[in-house]
């Protein structure tokens, strides 16, 4: 086994094919990357990629790369294309993890194309839904589950309840929350990772609130409607508002982050 750094400063290890091998397999050399090497191949397009990010991903079986009798990951090519698929249906198309393992367990292809969206005029873009506001479960998670899935610690999930981030339902004395609240917490476990905490996280409570009354001034006579199909079609212009006004936010958030770099 031999190790190699890329171009980009990643590192590779070269490992034989065993020597049972199939003839057209045989002699030939699989790259695989250690989790900083991943890192530093990724750096370019995701610069928040870490090397927690991606065990947080792997604890919630989104990959599942391959380990040495010594413990450490070792990612195929495979591999760093699904994580690559992964990261751009958070990032392009800001899908919770939940949805994004429906779109892998259905084949979902690691070549990221664009998919169709909805158009809403004639000749406009064409967006992909980020949200289905019409569609829900039901399904709630307890407390305990809730802390052992997003890896937070029950004082923050505390914090978010006392700010109104997150609501949760009493059933019995245990605290219950929705596939929603659940991916709130897991995001925010992340930020409080870096020092983030619930009384910080006001500021997307309020943007939160005043875009969803924007988009509901916006569409409430069409959401009233009596009409059934009407109202479906009320329901199918909120989301791809939704998901033009959550793209725009990201582009200004992006916008003002790099003027912080400069």
């Amino acid at each position: 086994m031999a190790v190699n750094a890329t171009p980009g400063g990643a590192e590779e290890l070269d490992l034989e094919l065993p020597a049972d091998a199939s003839g057209a397999e045989l002699g030939k050399r699989q790259k695989s990357l250690t989790i900083g090497g991943v890192c530093k191949a990724l750096a370019q397009e995701f610069p928040d990629i870490s090397i927690s990010k991606i065990r947080y991903l792997e604890d919630q079986k989104l990959l599942a790369p391959r380990r040495t009798p010594g413990g450490y990951r070792l990612y195929t090519q495979g591999d760093l294309a699904r994580l690559r698929t992964i990261l751009r249906m958070q990032r392009d198309e800001f899908l919770p993890l939940r949805v994004i393992r429906q779109e892998l367990a259905a084949g979902r292809s690691n070549e990221v194309a664009p998919l169709p969206g909805r158009v809403m005029r004639e000749g406009g873009r064409s967006w992909r839904p980020s949200v289905r506001v019409g569609e829900a479960t039901g399904a709630l998670y307890s407390i305990d589950d809730v802390l052992e899935e997003t890896k937070a610690e029950a004082k923050l999930v505390r914090e978010l309840e006392e700010y109104g981030v997150v609501k949760g339902e009493l059933r019995s004395g245990v605290r219950y929350f929705d596939e929603t609240e659940r991916e709130i917490i897991a995001a925010v476990a992340e930020l409080a990772r870096y020092g983030v905490g619930g009384r910080n996280l006001r500021v997307f409570r309020s943007s939160a609130d005043r875009e969803a009354n924007l988009l509901q001034q916006i569409l409430a006579p069409a959401l009233r409607s009596r009409n059934p199909q009407r109202r479906k079609e009320a329901v199918e212009a909120l989301e791809n508002l939704a998901a033009v006004a959550t793209h725009l936010k990201h582009l200004l958030l992006i916008r003002d982050l790099r003027k912080i770099v400069r």
